[in-house]
């Protein structure tokens, strides 16, 4: 780990800066020593690699999908291309494919969250390119152990850190895309992982997530049925539900034999824009704003009658007609004290 990144890593409990303790170098590199937060929360950094998992005790789903893939370093990546083969896909163009929905700059800051082994993590820091930043994110410390490997011997960069992906340590709003793919399936807390990529990331940043999900025109057919038996993950539903309310031009498709969802979008901020105040034509007038946020209790039929033939012969609409005539009646009884 770099000196400097101390400054960028934050406490994943509290989002607090973190302090470098008992530091021991070699170089600019912090290979062992601990960051600490203002709380005393005390994180250790072992063989350069910080460990921020959060709780640091885990249990659970995330204690076993850690322990899974500790244990399966190897065989994930002998075994992985026959994905790919099963649907005669070509796995270096789907990754290069996915990765330029990133539509990566020099300069930029990149998350990687489960980034495993480093078949994506390799696309990622290729096209990023020296100038940028590049952070990679994993549970299980072997998994991040082959990744560190297999971008050393390509000669590209990249920072490790472990953590899990519903307790990011980062600062807000620091990184320009974050790339998930494969790993979404396994997270113990889905909406909590969408609400961290939100804070984390900047307006206008770029988001790609994806994991194995059939789609629903095939999820009672045959081909469905047998990938299902051999991975329950192809009956996983989509997490379209847990996307921030700041997603923007949100597209959907599915990719890998039509067996895996891949989503893009940007990252705006807070609910999105519509114009609710303009007047609305017709007998109704009024505008959005006001028909949803100033409604009254109801009347009778005749007296809705008998509103629609006065506003008729004023020639106004309805709204125009009703919202002077309450205000003028409610301004008389709050000024006069009586009906």
């Amino acid at each position: 780990m770099k000196r400097e990144l101390a400054s960028v890593y934050r406490c994943p409990a509290t989002t607090e800066p973190l302090s470098l303790k008992d530091e021991v170098l070699q170089g600019d590199e912090v290979v062992s020593g601990f960051l600490v937060s203002p709380s005393g929360n005390r994180f250790p950094i072992d063989e350069g690699v910080p460990n921020l998992v959060w709780p640091q005790q885990l249990t659970g789903a995330d204690k076993d999908v850690r322990a899974f893939y500790d244990g399966r370093v190897d065989a994930y990546d002998q075994y992985l291309p026959l994905t790919f083969a099963t649907f005669r896909e070509n796995e270096a163009e789907i990754r290069r494919g996915m990765v330029d929905l990133l539509r990566l700059k020099p300069g930029q800051r990149v998350l990687e969250i489960g980034a495993g082994t480093g078949r994506d993590s390799e696309v990622i820091s290729l096209q990023l390119g020296s100038s940028g930043e590049f952070f990679c994110q994993d549970i299980a410390p072997g998994m991040l152990a082959r990744n560190r490997e297999r971008l050393a011997r390509q000669g590209l960069r990249a920072h490790f850190s472990l953590s899990n992906a519903s307790h990011l340590p980062f600062a807000d709003h620091y990184f320009d895309a974050v790339f998930q793919f494969g790993g979404v399936g396994e997270f113990s807390d889905i909406g909590g992982f969408f609400r961290e990529v939100s804070r984390v990331t900047k307006v206008g940043s770029r988001v790609v997530v994806g994991d194995e999900s059939m789609p629903p025109w095939l999820r009672d057919t045959t081909f469905a049925k047998v990938l299902t038996f051999t991975n329950a993950q192809f009956a996983a539903p989509l997490p379209l539900g847990h996307l921030p309310v700041a997603a923007r031009d949100v597209r959907l498709r599915w990719i890998i034999g039509g067996t895996f969802y891949l989503i893009d979008f940007s990252m705006g901020e807070g609910e999105p824009y519509a114009d609710f105040d303009f007047e609305i034509p017709g007998v109704r007038g009024g505008t959005h704003r006001s028909r949803y946020f100033g409604q009254l209790e109801g009347v009778k039929p005749e007296t809705k009658q008998l509103a629609s033939q006065a506003r008729q012969k004023l020639g106004v609409s309805m709204h125009e007609w009703l919202d002077a005539l309450v205000r003028r009646e409610a301004e008389k009884v709050l000024r006069d004290g009586h009906e």
